[in-house]
């Protein structure tokens, strides 16, 4: 499995718009960054996890193909306003894409995006075709299993993602009575972690560093990081085993352990 991390800012992004601070006037790539989604892609198959305002940018810097499936976190605009931009793949791929969050997302995404989901043959060239499924329990995608794990977001539910050895949970506060074994044996984990101070919705880094003393994944990387984190200092700081991520990065994870055979 090969992981591209295509954003790993915060809901502004960095360099946040008037802002003046070290980390937003850093010459760094490392501290460029686009709001936060990854690109998986095994066997030939592949998923985009959230696709905020930046998803154009995202998907033609770094190429992508196609996109099988796209998983939802939840439905803030930093994570689902660059939806439109999938009618590019459509007209690729020719066939509709499927979309899978909560219920909830989907709801607040039919009150936001109605136009998506009309059978309206008249715009259909001006609207993404997608397919919507409602996350309720553990699935397969191309022979991995795909366990949901529910947190609190504020008055939000965020559903992270287990695939396979790795994990993919951002943009909350509490895991909501996750039992500890659907997130054991991680190779990678992809946390969202805000910044040094508490925050009221978010992971802060002593906060994070507490759950991964539970989770014990082999390897951590931090996404969903607002400017008040310069990339170089911060990295100084943290465990060995735990690094910020940057956009652009790619790692590669062997997930045939996990593959579940006869399973798609």
């Amino acid at each position: 499995m090969r992981i591209t991390f295509l954003g790993t800012g915060t809901s502004m992004g960095v360099p946040a718009i008037g802002c003046t601070c070290e980390t937003c006037q850093s010459e760094d790539a490392r501290d460029k960054r686009l709001r936060s989604s990854v690109w998986l892609t095994w066997d030939g198959f592949h998923v985009v996890i959230d696709a905020g305002p930046d998803f154009r940018l995202q998907a033609l810097t770094h190429r992508i193909p196609r996109v099988d499936v796209i998983l939802l976190t939840h439905a803030h605009a930093d994570h689902v306003f660059g939806l439109d931009d999938v009618r590019g793949f459509n007209f690729v791929q020719r066939e509709a894409i499927p979309v899978l969050a909560s219920e909830e997302t989907l709801r607040r995404l039919c009150a936001m995006f109605g136009y998506m989901f009309q059978a309206d043959p008249y715009d259909a060239a001006s609207r993404p075709r997608l397919r919507a499924f409602s996350v309720e329990g553990p699935f397969y995608l191309h022979g991995l299993e795909v366990v949901p794990i529910p947190a609190v977001h504020g008055a939000v539910l965020s559903l992270g993602y287990r695939i396979g050895p790795i994990a993919y949970l951002t943009d909350f506060k509490t895991l909501l009575s996750v039992d500890k074994s659907c997130l054991s044996g991680l190779e990678v984990l992809i946390l969202g972690v805000l910044r040094k101070r508490p925050h009221p919705t978010h992971l802060s880094v002593d906060e994070a560093l507490d759950l991964l003393e539970w989770i014990r994944p082999r390897m951590t990387y931090f996404i969903h990081i607002s400017h008040e984190m310069k990339h170089d200092v911060t990295s100084r700081e943290l465990p060995s085993n735990v690094h910020l991520a940057w956009d652009g990065l790619v790692l590669d994870v062997d997930h045939e352990p996990w593959r579940c055979q006869g399973k798609s």
